[in-house]
């Protein structure tokens, strides 16, 4: 078990900043790594828009394997590890092997089962790589461990997801496959019976329509998204770019960098067999062109890459945040549109009341009702008994629309409520990641320019004892 002193996200913190101390007046000390943990009912102060977190849970995927490796049903798996004090789990370490699709598993049933949490997108599975037949090479197992590694990371710091009886079940059950057939035959949560929602066409409630009062705290969210998208697609295209033109690849693009110092190293080298009395320093120049060639290479492959992999995966991970926001419109939408569905009837069944009552006039309906009394008059439909049967009718539509409205908004407003606390959730994760990104590259700007900095201190000495006879 981890002490109670390690940060595992260093200066990126859990904590929120108006709960810092216990209902006795003492400042509560951390029993989890990087984080306080949430008390429910400790801080009477506390904002209900605030997540609460009852533990910590750290995972690692690592030790990627080839299964079945001489059969056409070969699979890579992958050992998943955990350490937790939550009271879900039967042990603080547990684990598991799991493949690819054990994890597709998780991520799809977690949407449905939390559908106002922001579940993070696994990496796609139909890559090159497996047009080519190379799934099984060391590279891609590699970078897909650390896909994995990321989307498990995202999951348990997220204080809804990391307790669910599914993620609990992925770490410790011994017998995935029967908890898989189990989960699939009994879901958390009742299916939803067909309401009134689903009977309503589909022109009513659609795609394209806009919410009519929107919460000036979701658009700035929104609007926080779009900007932060934005800058992740600049920054994706920029290092895309520096990428290609250091090392593409492709040294007839003649943008290869590397290349280009690989040439020149060759080019130095046979200047150094013309001239015979400085053949030695020419050669170590060469050497050390080549050596700062494969420099830039290895920084290709071990920091600019890995960043470019972590920016785009923070894009998908945004794109999930963004979907929940759409989500929360929808259902505010329904509400809305439903809202009106209801004055809709009721005004029909106020008007019918008025023409059987002979006060058709006083209305107020206007051309339209007129029409459609002389339409029913025409059709033989225009008799009392028929009008009050339309009145039963519309009186029972009436109540099930107000029901359906009742719910409709609760469940909006539910909905808004938990929308808050996964963008605090969100934000928390995405300053952890961006921390991380951005450290780890900084480190690799670092150790290359360090490194390169020895190789040329090391020739300058050489070059400085070739002698220049005037």
């Amino acid at each position: 078990m981890l002490g109670d002193d390690e940060d595992v996200f260093d200066s990126v913190t859990w904590e929120s900043p108006s709960a810092p101390y216990d209902v006795d007046n003492t400042a509560r000390r951390p029993s989890g790594p990087g984080f306080k943990q949430s008390t429910a009912g400790a801080d009477d102060s506390h904002d209900p828009h605030d997540p609460k977190w009852e533990g910590y849970l750290i995972t690692t995927v690592k030790d990627p394997l080839k299964e079945l490796a001489e059969t056409k049903d070969a699979y890579v798996s992958y050992l998943v590890l955990a350490k937790t004090n939550l009271p879900i789990f039967s042990t603080p370490n547990p684990s598991a092997r799991r493949r690819f699709q054990d994890f597709v598993f998780l991520r799809d049933h977690l949407v449905k089962d939390f559908p106002a949490c922001v579940v993070p997108a696994l990496p796609d599975k139909h890559r090159l790589e497996y047009l080519t037949g190379d799934r099984f090479s060391p590279e891609f197992m590699e970078r897909r461990r650390l896909d994995l590694h990321r989307f498990l990371e995202r999951i348990s710091r997220h204080p809804t997801l990391q307790r669910s009886t599914l993620v609990r079940a992925f770490f410790e059950s011994t017998e995935w496959h029967v908890h898989m057939h189990q989960h699939l035959a009994h879901p958390p949560g009742p299916e939803p019976a067909p309401g009134i929602i689903d009977n309503i066409s589909d022109t009513l409630l659609n795609a394209f329509a806009r919410v009519r009062k929107p919460d000036e705290r979701f658009l700035d969210m929104r609007e926080g998204v779009d900007k932060f998208e934005d800058g992740l697609v600049l920054c994706e295209r920029l290092w895309n770019r520096v990428r290609g033109r250091t090392n593409d690849g492709n040294p007839e693009s003649g943008e290869d960098l590397t290349a280009d110092y690989h040439d020149l190293a060759v080019a130095v080298q046979g200047l150094g067999f013309l001239e015979s009395g400085i053949t030695d320093p020419l050669n170590h120049f060469s050497n050390t062109l080549l050596e700062f060639s494969a420099l830039m290479r290895h920084k290709t492959q071990t920091s600019t890459d890995p960043f470019l992999v972590h920016l785009h995966s923070l894009l998908t991970y945004s794109h999930a945040n963004r979907a929940v926001l759409k989500l929360r419109d929808q259902k505010q939408l329904d509400f809305e549109e439903l809202s009106d569905y209801l004055s809709g009837v009721t005004l029909e069944r106020d008007r019918l009341s008025a023409v059987i009552s002979g006060h058709a006039g006083s209305t107020g309906l206007g051309l339209s009702a007129y029409l459609k009394d002389k339409v029913d008059a025409i059709r033989g439909a225009d008799d009392d008994r028929s009008r009050v049967e339309k009145m039963r009718k519309l009186d029972i539509k009436i109540k099930e629309l107000q029901d359906a409205v009742t719910t409709a908004h609760e469940t909006s407003d539910a909905f808004s409520d938990e929308t808050l606390r996964e963008q605090t959730v969100f934000q928390y994760t995405k300053e952890s990641e961006m921390k991380e990104m951005l450290g780890n590259l900084a480190d690799g700007e670092i150790e290359f320019y360090q490194s390169a900095m020895e190789e040329w201190d090391r020739i300058i000495p050489i070059i400085q004892r070739i002698r220049v006879d005037v």
